[in-house]
């Protein structure tokens, strides 16, 4: 009888022990081992958050004023010849076809002028379109508003490719020296080709590429002249998002 109550016992002790361990677990949140990775990950994800809205600010601040100037010309206070004249202007500004002005930086490039050829043949020595249009998508992320080749504004329609010793960029042939002009904060622009181990640093301390980037008070790019034509691309129809 002894023993009998005894594994009674043991059995319900057992069944509680389950049913306990059963609602801790229930109750336990699911945790996620927390990593210097993961971290970086937010801290990304963060960065990429206030951005967002930093620029939905200013999209906000600039339809307000849009909403301001409409309700002054539906007052009378505003001449809508003034107001369309001011979004020309800047429609053109952005467009590339207005002169600009700004601090910034200038680069002088120019073939290896060494004797000796410093790669595996001649063409390591030499300036390509790819060399240049690097320098560009360095500049460019850096934050350049503006940029120009030898006189020649770059914009996102410019192509630029290589014919021999020269390279076209906008139906023209530019020979070296190639001098690139962008308009931005000067110190990243500087730092995005000048820095150890960027396209520029590496052109000229491995290849040993004539490459002379400069910080320069003022900056002037040229206005474009050519004309943007679509062959394929149609304004989609009134009313469409």
């Amino acid at each position: 009888m002894l023993n009998k109550n005894k594994f009674t016992l043991a059995t319900f002790s057992i069944i509680i022990g389950i049913f306990i361990s059963t609602q801790i677990k229930a109750n336990v949140e699911d945790y996620v081992p927390v990593t210097i990775r993961s971290i970086e990950n937010t801290k990304v994800e963060i960065e990429d958050f206030k951005r967002d809205i930093d620029e939905l600010k200013k999209i906000i601040e600039a339809k307000e004023e849009e909403l301001i100037v409409l309700e002054n010309i539906a007052k009378g206070d505003e001449n809508i010849i003034d107001v369309l004249r001011g979004d020309l202007r800047s429609n053109m500004i952005t467009s590339g076809y207005v002169k600009l002005e700004g601090p910034g930086i200038s680069i002088k490039m120019y073939d290896n002028p060494d004797n000796e050829i410093v790669g595996f043949d001649i063409n390591d020595d030499i300036i390509h379109d790819s060399d240049v249009l690097n320098i560009l998508n360095d500049l460019r992320v850096a934050g350049a508003e503006a940029i120009s080749i030898n006189g020649q504004r770059v914009m996102p329609t410019s192509e630029i490719k290589c014919h021999g010793p020269i390279i076209r960029i906008n139906d023209r042939s530019i020979g070296t020296p190639f001098i690139i002009s962008a308009i931005g904060d000067p110190q990243l622009l500087m730092a995005s080709v000048n820095a150890p181990d960027t396209y520029g640093d590496i052109l000229k301390n491995v290849y040993f590429i004539g490459f002379e980037p400069k910080i320069e008070d003022k900056v002037t790019i040229p206005a474009y002249r050519g004309d943007f034509t679509f062959n394929y691309a149609k304004p989609k129809g009134e009313g469409d998002i």
